[in-house]
């Protein structure tokens, strides 16, 4: 355990360190000082100040696991309505590969109530082991019930890894792991890899405002743990023929957490574009000049079957909604034909949609960055190219 203490016999009374201290947590009594603990968070600040080397602080760190009894990389199998998001199946896909690498197995992890029917899938799409908890506390997502129960499972038996989906859940899910477990956490990573020679995972994501791209590792703590953006690596295809173990383990009345309780879980009534789903998207960027001509694009995509994307810049203009937005802090898509138009192709932009299969750019700037990472680039008015693109759709699909 951490702490501070005043040693009585040294400290005499000058009160530099109440003034050091930003808490405010430091007061004379008979001339002594005497520290709030419930107020200090232990900053060291009045350390500093005392010229009598009169305060102390301890610090006692948690004693370190051996992490070579650390096998394993795990999936956190996200579900809702007994139905595992599709980011679980990209996750697996990714484990399998990693796994090869360290030569240990993929896990997944299944916590809920009455969703049985799943573990089979998890198997058929890479899992070698399903770890499966069904408890009616754990039918709906509740942070503190889940985060016990997958807690007691990590110390029972030492994964190395931990992915998790950067969704809602997994952001608020996993980093109340990592606390508690007293280790290192990703977030949002958009591509993951072993170190050869050191047999660790490089977690790479964007920094600095999508200007870098960051490679972190976690060199002495176990789990390594990541979240992954949705739509940066492709599924793992089902194989029906796989085998795999499925250890079912319980969870005990006494950890449910008492304090919270599931009402009601209300479902968006608004109508949003579902980007990340779609097998063709058409974007517009701030070549546009003005929302109103989001109309050219619209007809594109109107012609292909397509979802309508847009960049940052047209969002924060006002020519359409944010739910179309694609980028860091948009949507992470990955379909399989992507036309930008009018696009730059910023640092952003391209963490969003660079995976895409076909990736079709048009723009009248030839140095434009987006053309680096298109499979076939337009140099040009787009005011021009995309009606003449639009009509001549139309006329093969009449035909």
């Amino acid at each position: 355990m951490s702490g501070i203490k005043i040693i009585k016999d040294k400290c005499v009374g000058c009160g530099l360190c109440i003034k050091a201290c930003p808490l405010e947590a430091i007061v004379l009594v008979d001339k002594v000082a005497v520290i709030d603990l419930d107020k200090c968070n232990l900053c060291s600040g009045c350390v500093g100040s005392c010229k009598f080397n009169a305060i102390h602080i301890f610090r006692q760190s948690k004693p370190r696991d051996d992490i070579s009894n650390y096998k394993g990389i795990w999936v956190f199998a996200e579900a809702r309505d007994e139905v595992i998001s599709s980011v679980v199946f990209e996750l697996l896909g990714k484990a399998r590969k990693l796994a090869a690498e360290l030569d240990t197995y993929v896990g997944a992890v299944l916590l809920g109530c009455g969703v049985s029917g799943s573990l089979q899938e998890l198997i058929h799409r890479g899992a070698d082991k399903v770890f499966f908890i069904d408890s009616p506390a754990l039918k709906h997502y509740i942070a503190e019930n889940y985060t016990k129960s997958i807690v007691k499972l990590v110390n029972k038996y030492k994964p190395e890894i931990i992915l998790a989906g950067a969704t809602t859940t997994g952001r608020s899910l996993v980093s109340r792991i990592a606390v508690n477990l007293h280790t290192g956490l990703t977030a949002d990573c958009t591509g993951l890899d072993i170190d050869k020679e050191k047999k660790i995972l490089i977690q790479t994501r964007p920094a600095f405002g999508g200007n870098i791209m960051a490679q972190i590792i976690s060199p002495n703590f176990r789990p390594q743990m990541a979240t992954v953006r949705h739509k940066v690596m492709p599924e793992a295809e089902a194989e029906l023929s796989r085998k795999g173990e499925i250890i079912k383990e319980t969870f005990d009345e006494d950890e449910e957490d008492k304090r919270i309780k599931f009402l009601d879980f209300i479902k968006e009534t608004i109508s949003t574009v579902n980007l990340a789903e779609a097998d063709i998207i058409v974007s517009g960027g701030r070549g546009l000049g003005e929302g109103s001509n989001f109309k050219i694009i619209e007809e594109l995509a109107s012609s292909l079957g397509a979802a309508v994307g847009s960049s940052r810049a047209a969002v924060d203009s006002g020519w359409i909604p944010y739910s179309h937005q694609v980028g860091q802090t948009g949507r992470t898509v990955c379909p399989k034909m992507y036309v930008a138009c009018g696009i730059s192709g910023q640092i952003q932009h391209l963490v969003g949609m660079q995976s895409s299969k076909t990736i079709i750019a048009i723009n009248k700037d030839p140095d434009a960055p987006i053309f680096k990472v298109a499979d076939y680039g337009i140099v040009g008015d787009l005011f021009k190219i995309v009606p003449l693109l639009t009509k001549k759709l139309k006329e093969t699909l009449r035909r």
